[in-house]
């Protein structure tokens, strides 16, 4: 089976939103629209249009939230302690049919709703992020002609390039290559666990750690 998956979108994380947004709109020097809340995984977000395809999400576990019934995802049970650029999702249309052909590293598959909009998300059981979010998650929006970032808010940005940095770099690209269609994202070895996502904004490049 051929599949194929491309940068869908890039996850800062933080204890709390207002803590998250602090830190992202002031390297960016622009307000985040809202999103919405996550009842499922007792999270809520605020999103960022970077191009046509893809966008920037800023995630929190959401204090007015009943808890989850389960791990939330992107081990936001235990948040960042500062904000950071902690996760990134791939877009990869007919996911339920290509899980056999993926690395058990992918998780479980996970349906979610809001308002109209519903996707499918992979999310390890345990809710952790394996090689500490360095291995992406993995997202199909279902057969729309238009992808969601579209009808996002965006203050012309665009996402030029993702750095994926850990110790096992090597074997996080080999897990990926089957599957993995994007040239903007590379995996560099170092002996720290790192995301890095390069910005082309109205005045110039910004960057996202």
């Amino acid at each position: 089976m051929s599949v194929r998956a491309e940068l869908d979108h890039i996850v800062i994380g933080a204890e709390t939103l207002a803590e998250g947004l602090g830190y992202a709109e002031a390297v960016l020097g622009v307000v985040i629209p809202k999103g919405g809340a996550h009842p499922l995984m007792g999270t809520h977000n605020h999103l960022l249009r970077l191009g046509e395809t893809s966008f920037l999400e800023v995630i929190a576990p959401d204090p007015e939230a009943v808890a989850p019934g389960r791990p939330r995802w992107f081990g936001l049970d235990q948040p960042p302690q500062s904000p950071r650029l902690m996760h990134w999702v791939l877009r990869m249309p007919g996911l339920a049919g290509s899980l056999d052909i993926l690395p058990a590293e992918v998780g479980e598959l996970i349906e979610q709703r809001r308002g109209d909009l519903t996707w499918q998300i992979t999310v390890p059981k345990d809710g952790t992020l394996h090689f500490g979010g360095a291995f992406p998650s993995l997202i199909d929006w279902g057969m729309r002609e238009v992808l969601p970032p579209s009808a996002m808010k965006g203050a012309g940005f665009s996402l030029s390039k993702l750095e994926v940095a850990h110790p096992d770099a090597e074997r996080i690209a080999e897990l990926m290559a089957p599957i993995l269609k994007d040239e903007r994202v590379s995996f560099v070895p170092r002996p720290e666990i790192a995301l890095t996502a390069w910005l082309i904004g109205p005045k110039g490049e910004v960057i996202l750690r």
